[in-house]
Order: C-alpha cells, then sequence, then structure tokens
C-alpha cells in the first residue's frame, strides 16, 4: 500500500473513532454535565484504552474530587485476550527467533488480559517456570490516537462538569507520559532490578527474577510466581499464615520504600502482592513512584505536624510541596488545616490512619487550588486504602494499628542518621550484633536509634512505644 493510502486508511480510522466517543458522550448526555458514575460509565463505553485512562485517573485524587476517584477505582481492566497468534507474532518480532528456540512451551490460555498486555505461562528451554508479558500489537498507535481524540472532546464539555474543577488536557497529557513508560517494558524491567537491589535486605521480600536476555520494549519475560493473593485470608490461614504478621510487614515494608528508599510500588493493589514461602513477593512494577530527599522530609514535616498539632508546620510542607495555580490564599490555607486537625488534634498518635491524613490534606489542597507534582500521585487513598468488599485493604487483612508512631519513628531514624554519622551507637551496636543475622541486626540498630532519638524529644514516649511495637 503507498504512503498516500496509508494516511487516508489512518484518517478515516480516527473520523470513525471520533464519530464512536462522540455518539458515546452524545449517549450519556454530556451537556448535561458529567457526574461520577456517568464519567465511569462513557469510559466503559469507550474501551480498554479509555478504561486504562480512567484506572489512571483514579490516582490523581490531588486534581480530582474523591468522589470521582472512588467511582474510577471500580474500573475493571480485563478485556478479551488477543490472538494467540498475534502473541506469538509480537513474541518472534521481538526475539528475532522463533520461539521454540528458547521455550519449551508456551501455555495458549493467558493468566491475564489487559488494555496493555496479557500474560502467558510458559517454560523455557532450560527448565525455569516463567511468565512472559507480551504487548498488545499496535496498542501504542491506538492509545496515541484515542489520547489525542480525548483532549479534542474535552473541549465539547460544558463549563457545568468537572472541566471547571481541573485541567483535564493537564491530566491527559499526564496520563500519556505514564502511560508510555508503562509500554517500555524496559523501564519495567530497570525497576524490577531497582527494587530488587533496594529490598536485598529485607528477609521477608522477595522480587521475581527478571530474565533480562529475553526482555525486550514489547516482551518482559520473569519467574513464574504462584503463592497466595495477600487478601485471601482463609487460604492465608489455611496454610499456617498470621495475618497480623503479613499485615505488619506488609505496611512496613510500604512505608520504607517510600521513607527510606523514595522508590516505592505505585499499584499495589492485592493482584500484585502474593504471599509465598513465607515472604512477600511484589510483582508488576510498570508503575514506580519516585520521592526526592527534599520530598520526604517534607512529607515527614506534615505528617509530624498532624501528630504534634503544629498547624503551622503542616502549612509550611504543604505550601513547600504544592504547585499553586494562582496566589495562594494563606488565611484561608491556615483554617482549612485547623479544621482540619479538629478532627486529629485530640487523637492518639498510633491511632491515626496516615492514609486518612493523606486524603485530607489533598482535599485541602484542592479546595486552595494547590496541585500535588505527580510524583505523589500514588501516595493518595487508593495506595494505603485500596477497598476490597466494602474493608480497606489493610483491615481485610487484620485489625492493626495504623503506623504514623512508626513513621515518625522511621523519620527520627532518618534525622539521626544524617546528624550522627559515626557515633558510639553505630560502633556499640555493631559489635554487639556482630554473631546476628542481617535481619536482627537491622532492627537493633533502628530499635537503638530510636531509643536515642525519642529520649530527647518532647513525644519520645509515644514515638518510642509505637514504633517498638512494629520492630519487636
Amino acid at each position: 500500500m503507498s504512503r498516500p493510502d496509508n494516511e487516508a486508511e489512518q484518517k478515516d480510522g480516527y473520523g470513525e473513532r471520533l464519530k464512536e466517543i462522540t455518539a458515546v458522550l452524545k449517549k450519556h448526555s454530556i451537556t448535561r454535565g458529567v457526574s461520577p458514575e456517568k464519567l465511569r460509565l462513557i469510559l466503559e463505553d469507550l474501551g480498554p484504552t479509555y478504561i486504562k485512562l480512567g484506572q489512571l485517573m483514579s490516582l490523581r485524587s490531588d486534581i480530582l474530587p474523591k468522589r470521582y476517584c472512588d467511582e474510577l477505582m471500580k474500573l475493571c481492566s480485563d478485556v478479551p485476550p488477543m490472538p494467540f497468534s498475534e502473541v506469538i507474532e509480537v513474541l518472534e518480532e521481538s526475539m528475532g527467533c522463533p520461539w521454540q528456540a528458547e521455550f519449551k512451551e508456551i501455555q495458549e490460555r493467558p493468566l491475564g488480559s489487559a488494555s496493555i498486555a496479557q500474560v502467558h505461562r510458559a517454560t523455557l528451554k532450560t527448565g525455569e517456570e516463567v511468565v512472559i508479558k507480551v504487548q498488545r500489537k499496535g496498542i501504542y498507535e491506538t492509545m496515541a490516537r484515542d489520547i489525542g481524540l480525548m483532549h479534542k472532546a474535552v473541549r465539547l464539555m460544558p463549563p457545568v462538569s468537572i472541566k471547571g474543577a481541573v485541567d483535564l488536557n493537564m491530566v491527559l497529557s499526564e496520563l500519556w507520559t505514564v502511560t508510555q513508560e508503562e509500554m517500555n517494558f524496559l523501564t519495567e524491567a530497570a525497576n524490577i532490578s531497582e527494587f530488587a537491589k533496594k529490598n536485598k535486605g529485607v528477609a521477608f521480600v522477595k522480587v521475581p527474577i527478571l530474565y533480562r536476555e529475553y526482555t525486550t520494549t514489547h516482551v518482559l519475560v520473569m519467574e513464574y510466581i504462584d503463592g497466595i493473593a495477600i487478601n485471601d485470608k482463609e487460604k492465608l490461614l489455611q496454610n499456617g499464615y498470621d495475618l497480623n504478621e503479613i499485615g505488619s510487614k506488609f505496611v512496613d515494608n510500604f512505608i520504607r520504600q517510600v521513607i527510606e528508599d523514595g522508590f516505592f510500588h505505585a499499584d499495589p493493589h492485592p493482584g500484585n502482592v502474593r504471599i509465598r514461602g513465607g515472604k512477600i513477593v511484589w510483582i508488576d512494577m510498570g508503575m514506580m513512584g519516585r520521592l526526592t530527599e527534599r520530598d520526604r522530609e517534607l512529607i515527614s514535616q506534615a505528617v509530624e505536624g498532624v501528630a504534634l498539632n503544629d498547624i503551622g508546620k503542616i502549612q509550611d510542607a504543604v505550601l513547600a510541596l504544592g504547585e499553586f495555580k494562582g496566589k495562594p490564599d494563606h488565611s484561608k490555607l491556615y483554617q482549612d488545616i485547623q479544621d482540619l486537625m479538629e478532627k486529629y488534634g485530640t487523637a492518639d498518635i498510633g491511632n491515626i490512619d496516615l492514609a486518612e491524613v493523606m486524603v485530607d490534606l489533598m482535599e485541602v489542597m484542592k479546595e486552595n487550588k494547590i496541585m500535588m507534582p505527580a510524583s505523589y500521585n500514588v501516595l493518595s487513598c487508593e495506595e494505603m486504602t485500596y477497598t476490597e468488599g466494602g474493608a480497606t485493604f489493610t483491615e481485610a487483612l487484620l485489625n492493626w494499628i495504623p503506623p504514623i508512631g512508626w513513621y515518625m519513628g522511621v523519620t527520627a531514624m532518618r534525622n539521626y542518621r544524617k546528624s550522627h554519622p559515626n557515633d558510639w551507637l553505630d560502633t556499640g551496636l555493631d559489635a554487639l550484633s556482630r554473631d546476628m543475622d542481617s535481619s536482627a541486626q537491622n532492627m537493633l540498630r533502628d530499635l537503638g536509634r530510636i531509643v536515642w532519638v525519642t529520649a530527647t524529644s518532647a513525644t519520645g514516649v509515644g514515638l518510642l512505644v509505637n514504633a517498638a511495637i512494629v520492630l519487636l
């Protein structure tokens, strides 16, 4: 087919798709506004590309009203699988050879099929059990077209809708950036390697083995993980697991990823966290979050401000973190934070839900037209309060004290390390714990640092008790 014919065909396809989108918008009476439920139904009718966009939008509680995020969380990404012949075509094109040259077997029925890719179980010729993640053929071009068309469709939206509350064009642009990263499997491979390196010393965490020699932009090969879904309480109990231990270690590790590493799993819903051999296995690292040292310090400052009922500390952190749509109204922001503190001000530090604090702070920022940078998206309610059957993800596992005290304890430890890099504490603990395994050594060091820091702080006793509960 000649180039002009190709361009004409693409133009026709573009026009047809625009007609489809317009028809869906008319069907749902978009000129009368867009409620949360209506937005979800529109995205479902528009198909897999828009369902994926909706799922990503559900993570944007910093700029979308919470009721919209909650509704978009209901979107299901399961889509009909692409034909196995297409899977083989993409795989062989990426490998540059027949699939039989490297694989003994590839199961035709996929383990899962989503809008961007699908996963098949397979066996390497060398005998290892693996999974192959294969990108849908032409998905990049399809999503680029659909997002471009959505930009056009946004112009049709009336003022009486969510358009006035958020900059949808900006949201679409950010979503496209995130989607492009997720469609590059070499990026996910790099994420797996980095995550594995940062969690190497965590005895209860496992990361699937990556087979980099078979991995390309469109194909990812890694160790097959069976195990038990982390929210399958019945099966976990049948296999002798302690739900309290699993829950505390899950939250412990996730918060360590955020505060200590500044590199964390950005989609930790139950489908991406499994239990195998007594370890928590993190899978699917196409979306990861990053926080700079400054980011972490400011978040710690905000959380500490909540715990200490220090409105000024919270306000300073919010102003430093946020991006403004206009000149901030300091008096209104102060009053809104003060109203927020009436909710938490008298609460015991151990009973403050960190996730709820983050959600409420997001709402305050939106009310004051302050936008959080994209790197903060996944620290909203969706990550720590994933809902499953009406209960939060963590509550579905156990009734465990939310770790705000632990959070502050680790913050104190980080500050201690920076100001006392080579003092008697590290030296003494090194000598004392020489014969312990690495996890016991780390626990002893952390507990020692907490004792030292909390002994000299106004909230020392409370922090020590909460941190010690987690560490021991």
